[in-house]
């Protein structure tokens, strides 16, 4: 018996056939219907376009569009023989508006996304307004961002070299204190612990000092059975060097080196979705990889526990929040108004080069690669992080996320499965 569903309140739609035996899911096909062309539309326009259409892509993660695609240009310059150096003030900068990219898109999954869909799963609706919790604190840190990109979403302030904008102390104590006003809301409502006091935690007994909604959503997900469901194939990968992420690839026994150049697109029956691998294996992408390859103490003690599980994966996001908000404190404060904001004269143009530029997105490794021509792009490549995670995979093994819902009990909690990796589908079919 195969059982479709429209999955709905996530960024765009998706379709999931679900096929049964004896009662438990053990098969999902994950289908994309549609398809926008953006990589197309960038093919015969000039470089710097793609710094205007690619944040275009998602309403979302439109930012980290703008960093990818900036960055491949920039690398383009470099294997053409440009020096491009940015300097610590454009760097920070692009840092921080990422940051807070990330932040406001882990809350809004969080809030609009996991905490009521999960109080329905286990038949314990609130009368809580997540919405509006998730509108004060996303509202807040993109007031930051904004700051320096000038606007959110769709920003085009990062240039090759560095930034448009040239920020006064003024501005940085404005951003200061967004942040902190951020702070205060993850200790006052989410954890109930201060921010220093919260990240020392480092195991699983330590859990029980969580209070406040996050608290809420492990308990929930603790004393309904849910803690062990939602395991994949246990490996992650990471691209985007940035923030304070290192790349690399996680088995369960090491974490080693990678190479973008390794990694390959496919097409897909069925789906506006290209399947993507790294050297012909699939690896899960996000805040959970990040956290194994860069072995977060915390994260690593919960997954040596629960493994790849819906827990560690929902609790790696919102831990992602606790690390970019103190990270983004530290930025906003080391910041050196002093230095130039962009290295390269604006006319620098060059007729021919190819580029590759990673960024890590909220969702995973983002890339961007384009190939230049007679002053035109010929051509256009974007790899998103939700084509990592809902590959359909093949004859050897089932893509990331279908694994992760194969034996589930109900579509229900397999549909849960699914929002924990917080699937983007206009990324996706760009």
């Amino acid at each position: 018996m195969i059982i479709k569903k429209l999955i709905e309140k996530i960024e765009g739609e998706a379709q999931l056939d679900f096929s049964f035996d004896k009662g438990r899911i053990d098969d999902v096909k994950i289908n994309f219907g549609f398809y926008r062309g953006i990589e197309d539309i960038l093919v015969g326009k000039a470089p710097r376009d793609a710094l205007v259409i690619t944040p275009r892509v998602c309403g979302i993660c439109n930012h980290a569009h703008l960093i990818a695609a900036v960055r491949a240009i920039e690398d383009g310059y470099r294997n053409a023989g440009v020096e491009v150096k940015l300097t610590k003030k454009a760097n920070d900068i692009r840092e921080f508006t990422l940051a807070c990219e990330l932040i406001q898109n882990h809350i809004k999954w969080f809030y609009l996304n996991i905490l009521p869909t999960l109080e329905s799963l286990v038949d314990r609706k609130s009368e809580e307004n997540y919405a509006l919790k998730a509108s004060y604190l996303s509202n807040t840190i993109t007031k930051a961002l904004a700051i320096f990109a000038g606007q959110w979403p769709h920003s085009s302030y990062a240039v090759p070299g560095g930034v448009t904008c040239d920020p006064t102390y003024v501005d940085v104590l404005q951003a200061q204190t967004l942040v902190d006003e951020s702070i205060l809301f993850f200790e006052q409502i989410m954890t109930g612990l201060k921010l220093d006091e919260y990240l020392s935690l480092d195991s699983c007994a330590s859990l029980s000092k969580v209070k406040g909604d996050f608290g809420k959503a492990l308990q929930l997900i603790g004393k309904n059975g849910m803690a062990e469901i939602g395991q994949s194939h246990d490996r992650f990968i990471v691209f985007g060097e940035c923030l304070f992420w290192k790349t690399g690839k996680s088995l369960p026994t090491k974490t080693s080196t990678v190479n973008p150049k390794f990694v390959s697109e496919a097409l897909q029956k069925g789906t506006k979705a290209k399947a993507v691998a790294y050297k012909n294996r699939l690896y899960e992408v996000g805040p959970l990889a990040r956290a194994m390859v860069n072995k977060e103490p915390i994260v690593k003690n919960l997954h040596k526990r629960y493994k790849d599980s819906l827990l560690t994966r929902v609790f790696a996001r919102v831990h992602e929040v606790a690390l970019l908000l103190e990270h983004s404190k530290k930025l906003l404060k080391n910041l050196d108004l002093n230095e130039a904001s962009c290295t390269l004269d604006a006319s620098l143009l060059l007729d021919k080069f190819e580029g590759t530029g990673v960024v890590e997105a909220a969702r995973g490794s983002l890339i961007h690669k384009v190939k230049v021509k007679n002053g035109v792009i010929e051509n256009y490549e974007i790899i998103v992080p939700t084509q990592w995670n809902l590959s359909h995979g093949d004859e050897r093994e089932k893509g990331i996320a279908i694994k992760a819902m194969v034996g589930s009990k109900s579509i229900e909690e397999a549909s849960f499965i699914f929002r924990t990796f917080d699937v983007c589908s206009v990324c996706t079919t760009q």
